[in-house]
């Protein structure tokens, strides 16, 4: 089927990244919050976005104002009725997104897609809320959206080919670069990812490395844009350890559990920059390392 219209359900950091996209592309686009509030904070992280690619001469000025006027934010479901494709990206807890994809079942138009944005839970799980398990896939995007090309295109067990091709096709139009995926949890990326971050995570409690030398062995010896340690207080360590739990419920491997530091971690209310301390502390002009034995 022909997406025109792209539903967007939540406007955080995910949804309104997803959101910017699929206007800049040229979609109308419908994005959806609980609460007025939390639109407002959504739709002005995208302002601010667009502005930065005008300011850097990515983006005209009126490509921009024409890409506002594609978006419209609402906290009604109803509104997201007669779109074409609905992407979830609200918290990850299995059982809130179930709850929203069997109200939405119940308005969106019989014909169109539902994908979930989820990083962790299986996409099948979700797909069964619903009537339409042929017509669910996941899309789960990176952050920062509007900067990260990939896109992991997820088709579970009962994912029809022609909705499964069109959610791929659809997310080449975004300018994305979509790999296909079975429905596992963790899909490819982050099945390889967390065991490495947790190792990461190990490897410090036994004394291998300090926080800056494990970052800066991963950064000059693998080439990678940051370590471990950095990425995990940018993902936030609260996600990862919610990652974790549903990631070994479903292997049943240790590389897959959560190391008792990560864990005291998230206790202490450390979640990483979005909090201004995890393994680094964010205070200053520059981060500085977490010292546990102090």
């Amino acid at each position: 089927m022909a997406i025109r219209k792209v539903g967007v359900l939540g406007c955080g950091l995910m949804g309104s990244g997803i959101a910017q996209v699929a206007a800049q592309a040229g979609y109308e686009t419908v994005v959806r919050e609980v609460e007025q509030k939390f639109l407002d904070k959504g739709l002005g992280g995208i302002q601010k976005s667009l502005g930065k690619f005008v300011e850097k001469g990515k983006m005209q000025q009126s490509e921009m104002d024409a890409c506002i006027g594609r978006l419209k934010g609402t906290t009604s479901l109803e509104d997201l009725a007669d779109c074409d494709i609905i992407i979830e990206a609200i918290i990850e807890n299995a059982e809130l997104k179930k709850e929203t994809y069997a109200a939405l079942d119940k308005i969106v138009k019989n014909e169109a897609i539902f994908s979930s944005n989820t990083s962790s839970l299986t996409v099948t799980e979700l797909s069964m809320a619903t009537a339409r398990p042929k017509q669910f896939v996941g899309l789960h995007f990176f952050n920062p959206v509007p900067l990260m090309k990939l896109v992991e295109v997820v088709r579970t067990i009962l994912t029809s080919d022609e909705s499964f091709d069109a959610a791929f096709a659809f997310a080449k139009s975004l300018g994305k670069d979509p790999v296909s995926c079975r429905d596992n949890s963790g899909f490819i990326v982050n099945r390889l990812l967390v065991p490495y971050i947790l190792d990461a995570i190990r490897a410090y409690e036994e004394g291998v490395g300090s926080i800056e030398d494990i970052d800066k062995a991963m950064m000059l010896g693998c080439n990678y844009p940051m370590g471990p340690f950095t990425l995990l207080d940018y993902v936030g360590l609260d996600t990862t350890y919610y990652i974790t739990h549903v990631m070994y419920d479903e292997y049943r491997e240790k590389r897959f559990s959560s190391p008792a530091l990560l864990r005291k971690m998230v206790l202490a209310g450390r979640f990483g920059r979005k909090t201004g301390a995890g393994f680094y502390d964010y205070s200053g002009e520059k981060p500085v390392p977490f010292d546990r034995a102090k």
